[in-house]
């Protein structure tokens, strides 16, 4: 979709570190901290945000996402397009800061709402899934009951040992809607017992059990629980390749590489009979605020990243009983 030309615009590019309220564990390790790239564009008279989390998972250093978007600034400075510049660079964190500070400073110049811009419903508030970091089963019963007041959690799962984790996190939270994470972990050596496990304590939706690109199995395991793709799927064009193992797909911005291809991607997901996830890295209320305008299109909402950290930046999301409301404009949008 092409879009209108920008005026000349500056850029500045951040580096700002979150601490982690008691760290946030996964398959793949242990952080304390989030950390952050933040793009700032400017015309002199309105100016847009965007946050990126890199993720060394896709190869990506805070380094070269900061690299990535200063890199940008003579194209900025040219006064090209929103679409211009995405094609300019390839998805992830870089993009992903840069696309929503560009969307950002369309609103607050034009005066209006990004969704309305975007031809999109206006965000309601809606449920946000809560995470239970990787733990022994005790340490996850644990935190389970002291987050059984939440609606929905999400169990974050490591390989060995996943029955007795899942078994103990519903001990913990009887009455949640439960969502398993394996992050690639499982085998198809332990994925029947683990998918059994899940659907035996009433889990819903099983988000990538499987390594990408080595998850064949799941097209011939007869489940009871769906599958999401998540490391599995990063922009539209990947959705086609699902096909048969996955009948849910997370889309992340940090993945597509910004609001305009996750927008993108919420389309073609529907169109081919994908439920969808809206899900999220550990970032602050400026990474997750343009999120929101994917929620209306969502089964389910991941995006409680504020709520894992100590403290969220200024004018953060509403997050009440639960629910993640959409953003002021004075945060984004």
């Amino acid at each position: 979709m092409m879009t209108q030309p920008l005026p000349p615009l500056s850029l500045t590019v951040a580096v700002e570190r979150f601490p982690i309220a008691g760290g946030f564990t996964i398959s793949r390790g242990r952080k304390t901290e989030a950390v952050v790239v933040t793009a700032t564009v400017s015309d002199g008279a309105y100016s847009g945000r965007g946050e990126s989390v890199p993720y060394a998972r896709y190869g990506e250093t805070v380094e070269d996402v900061a690299a990535h978007i200063e890199a940008q600034t003579p194209l900025l400075a040219s006064g090209a397009s929103r679409s211009a510049i995405a094609d300019a660079m390839k998805p992830g964190a870089a993009r992903n800061a840069l696309d929503c500070a560009l969307w950002d400073f369309e609103a607050k110049s034009a005066g209006k709402r990004a969704w309305d811009i975007a031809g999109l419903p206006p965000p309601k508030p809606v449920e946000t899934c809560y995470t239970i970091s990787l733990g022994t089963p005790e340490e996850m019963e644990s935190a389970a009951t002291e987050a059984s007041h939440r609606s929905t959690l999400k169990i974050k799962l490591g390989g060995d040992g996943d029955v007795e984790r899942i078994r103990a996190v519903r001990r913990g939270a009887p009455l949640a809607r439960l969502v398993a994470d394996a992050n690639e972990a499982w085998t198809e050596g332990n994925l029947a017992e683990n998918v059994e496990a899940c659907a035996d304590s009433g889990v819903e939706l099983i988000e990538q059990p499987l390594p990408a690109g080595n998850d064949s199995a799941l097209a011939t395991l007869a489940s009871r629980v769906p599958f999401c793709a998540d490391e599995s799927a990063h922009t539209a064009e990947s959705l086609a390749g699902l096909a048969g193992r996955y009948q849910a797909v997370n889309i992340k911005l940090d993945k597509t590489g910004g609001l305009t291809e996750a927008i993108a991607m919420s389309r073609a997901a529907r169109e081919l009979g994908l439920d969808i996830m809206v899900g999220c890295m550990v970032g602050t209320s400026l990474a997750m605020a343009p999120a929101t305008l994917l929620t209306p299109f969502a089964r389910w909402v991941d995006l409680d990243g504020p709520l894992l950290l100590s403290q969220d930046r200024p004018d953060g999301l509403d997050y009440t009983s639960g629910l993640v409301h959409p953003p002021e404009p004075r945060l984004w949008g």
